[in-house]
């Protein structure tokens, strides 16, 4: 049996990323060894391996490194001179060539040629696990010092790659024991700066890749500019936009490059510089031209999907990112499957999909934290932040924004904490906390060393006018307005001009405020997004009931809990039933009990109570004045026979639950 374990321990050294081992390699380098195919059974009746769907594998991670450990470097070597015969494919294959390498004895440099030859090569589609450990090993048989340096930060860029970021930080650490220097120096500073990116304080990772750019500018151009463009990455989630103009306008233009890159540079510099229109039209080039085939690398075709979510067009951003993310998944690299999964999630959030969005939030919340990449993992938590917000669950809210916030106070993420504080105060909208809702928006969407994040900040704008419109904060409602129009009006986004009619409503008068509230509603028809209609037709409908139109009103609103309803806005949903039953419309959910017994106004008003909220608070919730609150809880105190605050929360507390569990 042992023999067997040191046969699947040089196998799974060739591919650390690999769901096991092939079963079908193993045995036929077992049977050489003299050992039949009952070996594997007793395995795993003993629990050492297990088979699945032709793979090997070690049923726990610590057996693994425990039996690892153990082999003696003899059998291990034996093992890989069998493995070497027992795979198919030719002898300048990788498989083979890795595995003759690592059966012999240090220095082999024509071997170690060999092998850095395959590595490079494409044949055989082999993962960047494997290229890998192929460099790695082919720096091993290297004798000349700068040799081991290349091919140890060569593997080193193969293993971030592939999702393993320790394993990099362990090939770089072997690299700079070797003293390398000029383009090698900058290639391993290039390897250095994007792990950081992954996981770091990002405007650390922005400084040694700018240092890295400039090492490789005369010798490496092409790996020049990839660490200028990890560069502007890291401004951009840092929020400096004067940093990411900086690293987008850097770097002689090189002979022969590429023309869409070019133009992404092109235009986002413009869109950055505060020209959105003169950045439209390059951008509107990138998305064509990936369109059209042009570029099928996941990198260009997240550009692409950026491209088209800044230009306003979500459809293509959609195509572009899905595309990314197959490719990414099909032959790698497997670092960027959570990137594409949180770019779809974000375009399906600004598209109001937010089941959709979750869906691949969640997905790429387990990829970044299986890749050690905790800084996209944390724009991921941001994301489901925001969703939870929508979909009425404050407990996941508070989960996830916790998590966003963590990672990016220590980090620096700017556009993670935008999204998980716009997250919380719109749970805080969705419960009727208004004051909480616009203490939270008022320094993100105003001026000040508080103000968040350039490319995010104004989608928030909406919910503060509404927070503060609502709490008498005209002012500051008005000066947010008057930043939204302008940005509205040279921005893409194709919900801006319906979300700009309705918080111009939310701060006119009774002459305007219908008139607007009917252009924010159509221009919502010319866009998808069940949630934003929703909420102008709750708004709408709330206006319409305080103006003592019920039969109006209760169209609106039933208008509104259909759309919240469709989008899974639950918590939403839950505002308009309470403003439909605050018109006197009966539906599901009515009342139990006692609680009959009280009109709509004063059933709003003891739920409000029931959940601790104070009179000021309740008057705000609801739109009236703290005195009339008062009146009319006494009067519920009064039909229910209840004494104190705390009697009518019991009460209401336990007719809720015999409306919800008959």
């Amino acid at each position: 049996m042992a023999v067997l374990l040191a046969l699947v321990v040089a196998e799974s050294e060739r591919d650390a990323r690999a769901g096991g081992v092939d079963a079908a390699v193993v045995l036929r380098a077992a049977e050489a060894w003299g050992l039949g195919a009952a070996v594997l059974d007793a395995a795993e009746a003993a629990g050492h391996l297990r088979l699945d769907g032709g793979r090997i594998r070690f049923p726990d991670p610590r057996l693994a490194r425990t039996v690892r450990a153990s082999v003696p470097p003899a059998r291990r070597r034996a093992a890989h001179r069998l493995l070497a015969d027992a795979h198919t494919g030719g002898p300048d294959t990788l498989p083979v060539l890795f595995h003759r390498a690592s059966a012999a004895v240090a220095p082999a440099p024509g071997l170690g040629d060999a092998l850095a030859v395959a590595a490079r090569s494409r044949d055989g589609r082999p993962t960047h696990a494997e290229r890998a450990a192929a460099w790695a090993r082919a720096a091993e048989l290297a004798v000349d010092q700068e040799l081991r340096a290349v091919r140890l930060v060569e593997a080193a860029e193969q293993a971030r790659l592939a999702g393993l970021p320790h394993r990099a930080r362990e090939l770089l650490a072997r690299a700079d024991g070797e003293r390398p220097a000029g383009a090698v120096r900058g290639a391993a500073r290039l390897v250095s700066g994007l792990l950081a990116l992954q996981d770091g304080p990002v405007a650390d990772a922005r400084e040694v890749l700018l240092l890295a750019a400039a090492s490789l500018d005369p010798a490496d151009p092409p790996r020049a500019l990839a660490a200028r463009l990890a560069a502007v990455e890291a401004s951009w989630v840092t929020g400096d936009a004067a940093a990411c103009v900086e690293a987008l306008d850097q770097g002689p233009a090189q002979p022969g490059s590429d023309p869409l890159l070019a133009a992404y540079r092109e235009g986002m510099s413009a869109v950055v510089h505060g020209r959105p229109d003169a950045g439209r039209l390059p951008l509107r080039e990138v998305v064509a031209g990936v369109a059209a085939g042009v570029h099928d690398a996941p990198e260009a075709l997240l550009r692409a999907g950026s491209a088209a979510l800044v230009v306003g067009d979500l459809a293509a951003a959609a195509r572009a990112n899905s595309r990314a993310l197959a490719v990414a998944r099909d032959r790698g690299p497997y670092i960027l499957v959570a990137q594409a999964l949180e770019r779809l999630a974000y375009g399906e959030l600004r598209a109001g999909r937010h089941a959709r969005a979750r869906a691949h939030a969640e997905d790429g919340l387990r990829t970044a934290l299986g890749a050690g990449q905790d800084n996209l993992a944390a724009h991921h938590h941001a994301i489901l932040a925001l969703v939870a917000s929508v979909e009425g669950s404050p407990e996941a809210v508070a989960e996830h924004a916790a998590a966003a916030e963590h990672v990016a106070a220590a980090h620096g993420l700017a556009q993670a904490a935008t999204l998980s504080q716009w997250a919380r105060a719109r749970a805080d909208l969705a419960r009727g906390r208004l004051p909480e809702a616009a203490a939270r928006l008022g320094p993100l969407v105003g001026a000040g060393p508080r103000r968040g994040h350039f490319a995010v900040r104004m989608l928030a704008v909406p919910c503060f006018v509404e927070a503060a419109a609502r709490t008498g904060q005209t002012e500051a409602a008005r000066a947010a307005v008057a930043a939204f129009a302008r940005w509205a009006e040279q921005s893409a986004d194709p919900q801006a001009p319906a979300q700009l009619a309705r918080c111009r409503a939310l701060l006119s008068g009774p002459e305007e405020c219908e008139a607007l509230f009917a252009a924010a509603l159509a221009r919502h028809e010319a866009v998808a997004g069940d949630f934003e209609r929703g909420r102008t037709q709750l708004l709408y409908g709330s206006w319409l009931r305080r103006r003592r139109r019920p039969g109006e009103a209760r169209g609106r609103l039933r208008d509104a809990l259909v759309s919240f309803e469709r989008g899974g806005a639950l918590g939403w949903a839950a505002q308009a039933r309470a403003e439909l039953r605050a018109t006197g419309d009966a539906g599901p959910g009515e009342p139990a009990g006692q609680l009959t017994l009280l009109t709509p106004q004063q059933l709003r008003i003891a739920r409000c109570v029931a959940e601790g909220a104070t009179n000021r608070e309740v008057a705000l919730r609801l739109s009236v004045s703290p005195r009339t609150v008062d009146h009319h809880l006494r009067n519920v105190f009064a039909a229910l026979g209840v004494r104190s605050r705390v009697e009518l929360s019991r009460l209401v507390d336990r007719a809720e639950k015999t409306t919800a569990d008959p």
